[in-house]
C-alpha cells in the first residue's frame, strides 16, 4: 500500500497530479466511486496506464492487485505534495480584462490559493474595486507584500511590462511567479516561473482540430469514391 517516499518526483509528474486530482474528484464526488484502477484513471488523465503507476509511485502509492488505488487517499497524498493543503496569497499584476478575470475566479480559493491583492500602474484602474478588492499601485507591492505574506506573483500585463514586474516581484522576495503575460522573463536561478501563453495553446488546439477535419474531409472522399476497404 503506502510505503515512505524518498525519491524526487519529477517535474513532469509534478505536472500530471492536477490532471489526476481532477479525475479522482470526479470520480469521487460525481460518480461515487471509492477505489480507481490504473487503466480507469489513465482513461480520465489521457495517459498510459504504466505511466499513471509510475507517477503514482513517486507519492509512495503502489494499490492492491484485484482493487487498485483507495480515491481519497490519493486525494490525500495528491494535495499534501501540491500544497494544497496550505493557503497560498497571491498578487495579480495588470488588471485589464485578463487579470479581471481571474481576481473574479473563485476556483483560487478552492484549492489553496487566495488572491490577496491587485496591483496596476493606471490612474484610472487604481482604486478600483475588482472582485472584492480594492486595485493599488504597484510601488505599493512591497508593502502589501510585508502585511498579507504574498507568496505567489501571478502578472497579467501587456508583454513590454512583463520582465519590470517580475523584476519587483523578485525584489519584495516573491520566489514563485506565474506569468500570462507573452513574453519571457528573466529571474534568478532561486525564483520559479510558470508561464501560460493562451496563444500557443490555442495554436496546439488549432493544429488538432485541422487534423479532424483533414481525417473526416478524406473520410468523406473516401466514401464518395466507394473505394472498397482492404481485406
Amino acid at each position: 500500500m503506502a510505503l515512505m517516499r524518498t525519491r524526487t518526483i519529477p517535474e513532469a509528474t509534478v505536472a500530471r497530479l492536477p490532471i489526476y486530482l481532477r479525475s479522482l474528484l470526479d470520480l469521487a464526488e460525481n460518480r461515487g466511486a471509492m477505489t480507481v484502477s490504473s487503466e480507469q484513471l489513465a482513461n480520465l488523465a489521457g495517459v498510459n496506464a504504466a505511466k499513471v503507476r509510475k507517477d503514482l509511485s513517486y507519492l509512495g502509492s503502489y494499490g492492491t492487485r484485484g482493487v487498485g488505488y483507495d480515491i481519497e487517499y490519493l486525494l490525500y497524498q495528491i494535495t499534501r505534495e501540491l500544497g494544497l493543503t496550505q493557503d497560498w496569497p497571491a498578487a495579480i499584476a495588470g488588471v485589464g480584462n485578463l487579470g479581471r478575470a481571474l481576481a473574479s475566479y473563485k476556483g483560487f480559493s478552492e484549492r489553496g490559493f487566495r488572491i490577496t491583492a491587485l496591483f496596476d500602474i493606471l490612474d484610472d484602474v487604481v482604486g478600483e474595486e475588482v472582485g472584492g478588492l480594492i486595485v493599488k499601485h504597484l510601488d505599493d507591492l512591497k508593502e502589501a507584500v510585508n502585511e498579507q505574506g504574498i507568496s505567489i506573483g501571478i502578472i497579467a500585463t501587456p508583454p513590454m511590462s512583463a520582465q519590470e514586474v517580475a523584476e519587483r516581484f523578485v525584489d519584495v522576495g516573491i520566489k514563485s511567479i506565474l506569468n500570462f503575460a507573452p513574453s519571457v522573463v528573466n529571474v534568478p536561478p532561486d525564483v520559479n516561473v510558470r508561464k501560460v501563453d493562451l496563444s500557443i495553446e490555442l495554436q496546439i488546439l488549432s493544429f488538432y482540430q485541422q487534423r479532424t477535419q483533414a481525417i473526416a474531409t478524406a473520410r468523406e472522399a473516401n466514401r464518395r469514391l466507394n473505394i472498397p476497404r482492404p481485406l
